[in-house]
């Protein structure tokens, strides 16, 4: 995650189950609140990606993982990682699109001032967003 201390860096395993989605909310609301991390944004990221985690990324048996590291220039960066490597999100085109799907990802796109996906190890995903300071929402 780069950038961090051990103080500003939060990596935790969660069950990929509903249950587990919001947990990581929970997680991320009380790191950042003891952080004193005004980044109200960061919670509904965290949803979404943590959802489709648990939606589009799962794998029986298997868990994602939540990341959150606050950078020494006050970014904040989040990262989900899930075991399906093989079906990376893309965002779609709002006016195009009709249907539902990549919804989550335009909220992400909202509060997030970056975002993207990378490969991890094991053929999973990480889909990661960075919020910087004064920021923090639309």
């Amino acid at each position: 995650m780069g950038d961090v201390n051990e103080k500003t860096c939060l990596r935790i395993q969660l069950s990929a189950t509903r249950r587990g989605a919001r947990l990581a909310r929970l997680l991320t609301e009380r790191q950042l609140d003891e952080w004193s991390v005004p980044f109200e944004g960061a919670a509904h990221i965290v949803a979404e990606l943590a959802s489709n985690a648990v939606l589009h990324g799962r794998v029986r048996g298997r868990d994602f993982r939540l990341g959150l590291a606050l950078r020494d220039d006050g970014t904040l960066r989040i990262e989900v990682t899930d075991p399906r490597g093989d079906r990376a999100p893309c965002l779609h085109d709002p006016v195009a699109e009709a249907s539902e799907t990549g919804r989550g990802l335009r909220i992400v796109a909202a509060y997030a001032d970056r975002w993207g996906v990378e490969e991890a190890p094991a053929n999973a995903k990480t889909v990661w967003a960075e919020l910087v300071p004064g920021r923090g929402g639309p």
